[in-house]
């Protein structure tokens, strides 16, 4: 039995940060371009936090024909390489971005172009970045340092864990009394328990 084919749909996408308080303006400005409210996701997250369970759902929900229209591209990822990367989930699935405010729209060749101009962009910044940390290395072993972090002491680790252990202190005391970070102190213990 084959499954039946939808009609394509015009979905509405649109997040505002946990503080800001007018999320119904950006679903009036989906409503008013024509997107039934049904078919609109939103969510109050901070930009910077990855897990955005709405976006994931609409991007597992859209097929091909369909087509996304947000506020902005501020709205829609946090970074330009997150852009790309929803980008190219959307254009392997044959959908389509609307961008009210930024006026992009892959429906168009010149609306595919900037976006292309912006795949562009990101993998530049990518390159640059990884050039950069190559030769900072190289520059450092010349120099005869070693990259990472420094180690903290045997001594000082051995300290904060007989303070942990005798459980009269918080972490963040410990943490605080010796220099260890909470990271450092949490691997050591754990590699402690797989050695015993």
């Amino acid at each position: 039995m084959t499954e039946e084919k939808r009609e394509p749909v015009t979905f509405g996408y649109c997040r505002v940060s946990t503080d800001e308080q007018n999320l119904d303006k950006y679903i009036n400005q989906l409503i008013d371009y024509g997107i039934r409210p049904i078919h609109i996701f939103s969510e109050k997250i901070t930009g910077t936090k990855k897990d955005r369970p709405q976006l994931m759902e609409l991007l597992n929900h859209v097929e091909n024909g369909d087509t996304i229209v947000i506020e902005s591209l501020s709205r829609l990822g946090r970074s330009t390489k997150d852009l790309i990367e929803i980008f190219e989930i959307l254009k392997a699935k044959g959908v389509q971005l609307v961008s009210l405010k930024d006026r992009i729209d892959t429906t168009t060749p010149t609306g595919t172009a900037m976006f292309g101009m912006l795949a562009v962009i990101a993998q530049f910044e990518r390159d640059l970045i990884s050039e950069r940390t190559k030769f900072g290395l190289a520059s450092a072993r010349a120099r005869g340092r070693l990259g990472g972090r420094k180690r903290t002491d045997e001594k000082v680790l051995k300290k904060a864990v007989k303070l942990y252990e005798g459980k009269s202190l918080t972490i963040k005391e410990i943490c605080e009394a010796t220099g260890v970070s909470r990271t450092v102190l949490y691997d050591y213990i754990r590699a402690q328990k797989g050695v015993n």
